[in-house]
C-alpha cells in the first residue's frame, strides 16, 4: 500500500475538470440575489441577539462546509476553507470538544445544522457536467470524486495540524480539528448520496429540509432514502432512534480519526486513506441497495 503525505494531495481533491457551480458560490462570492437571501432560515431576525447571531454563525459554518464538498477544490483553498471551519466552530464556544460525550453531540448537532446546505445537483446538471456517460459511468465518477474529496480533507487536515502542532498551547485544537473534518467528510457524502439518488431515479424530498432528514437518515443508516419518512425540521424529524443511529456511525468515524493524532504531516495520509476508504465502503453499499430497489420498480 503506497501512503501519501499531506503535502502530495494534489490527487485528492485538484481536478478541475469537475467543477461544482453550487459549491463554488459557497467557497467564492457569497454574493446572491435578495430572493435567495431572503429565503434563507432566520432572515428578518436581529442578528445582534443572541439568537440572531447564533443563526448567523450556523449559517456561515454551513456555507463553509458546503463550499468543502466541491469536487475540484486545490490544495490551498481546501486547508483555507478548513482553517476557516474550525475557526467558525470555535467561534461558536466549543470548548469542551475533549469530552467524547461533548463531541459526538456537537457533531450530531451540526449535521443537522449543516445538511440543508448541502448542494446535491439534479440529474440534468449532472449530465451537462459530465456528457457522454451512462448511469454506471456516472455513478462510478461521482464516487470516484467523492473518496478524491474526503481524502483529501483528511490531508488538508494535516496540513492545519502541521501548523497548529507548535502552537501552544499543543494539541488544544485537536479536536475540534477531528471534530470539524468529520463533519466535511459527512457532509460530501451527503452530497454523494443525494446525487446517487438522481443517477438511479429514486426519487429524493424536493425541499431544503426533508432533503436533509432523508440524506442524514440514509448516511446513518448506510443505505438508500425511505420516502416514507415525514419532513418537518431536521432536528425534530430525527428522533430518538434516528439521532442514536446518528450518533452511532458518527462515533465509528470519529473514533478512527482519532488514530490519525501524530505530530506535523505523519497522520495525514492516515486520514486520507480512512477517510476514502469509508467513502468508498459506503457509496458500494448504496449502490446495491439502489440497484435492487430499482429493479423492483
Amino acid at each position: 500500500m503506497k501512503w501519501r503525505s499531506g503535502r502530495d494531495d494534489k490527487s485528492a481533491g485538484d481536478h478541475r475538470d469537475d467543477a461544482d457551480p453550487a459549491a463554488h458560490r459557497a467557497a467564492g462570492d457569497l454574493s446572491v440575489s435578495d430572493d435567495v437571501v431572503a429565503s434563507r432560515p432566520g432572515v428578518g431576525v436581529d442578528r445582534d441577539e443572541p439568537a440572531g447571531r447564533e443563526l448567523a454563525a450556523r449559517d456561515e459554518l454551513g456555507e463553509t462546509v458546503a463550499a468543502l464538498t466541491a469536487d475540484d477544490l486545490a490544495p490551498a483553498r481546501r486547508r483555507q476553507l478548513l482553517t476557516r471551519l474550525v475557526g467558525e466552530t470555535r467561534a461558536r464556544g466549543v470548548a469542551d470538544l475533549f469530552k467524547p460525550k461533548a463531541a459526538l453531540r456537537w457533531m450530531t448537532d451540526t449535521v443537522a445544522d449543516v445538511a440543508p446546505h448541502v448542494p446535491v445537483r439534479d440529474l440534468a446538471t449532472l449530465r451537462r457536467h459530465f456528457p457522454g456517460l451512462d448511469d454506471e459511468e456516472l455513478a462510478e465518477r461521482l464516487v470516484r470524486n467523492a473518496a478524491r474529496a474526503t481524502a483529501g480533507v483528511g490531508a488538508a487536515g494535516g496540513g492545519v495540524a502541521a501548523v497548529e502542532w507548535v502552537a501552544t498551547p499543543t494539541l488544544l485544537s485537536a479536536p475540534v480539528l477531528l471534530a470539524a473534518e468529520t463533519v466535511v467528510v459527512v457532509a460530501i457524502e451527503l452530497k454523494l448520496i443525494g446525487e446517487l439518488h438522481e443517477i438511479y431515479r429514486i426519487p429524493i424530498p424536493a425541499t431544503g429540509t426533508q432533503r436533509a432528514v432523508a440524506l442524514v437518515q440514509s448516511w446513518a443508516g448506510q443505505r438508500g432514502i425511505n420516502p416514507m419518512t415525514p419532513g418537518v425540521g431536521v432536528s425534530a424529524v430525527l428522533g430518538t432512534a434516528a439521532r442514536k443511529e446518528l450518533r452511532d456511525t458518527l462515533l465509528k468515524r470519529f473514533g478512527r480519526n482519532l488514530t490519525t493524532l501524530g505530530p506535523f504531516l505523519t497522520g495525514a495520509a492516515v486520514a486520507g486513506y480512512l477517510n476514502r476508504r469509508s467513502t468508498l465502503a459506503l457509496a458500494g453499499q448504496l449502490r446495491g441497495d439502489l440497484r435492487r430497489r430499482r429493479g423492483k420498480r
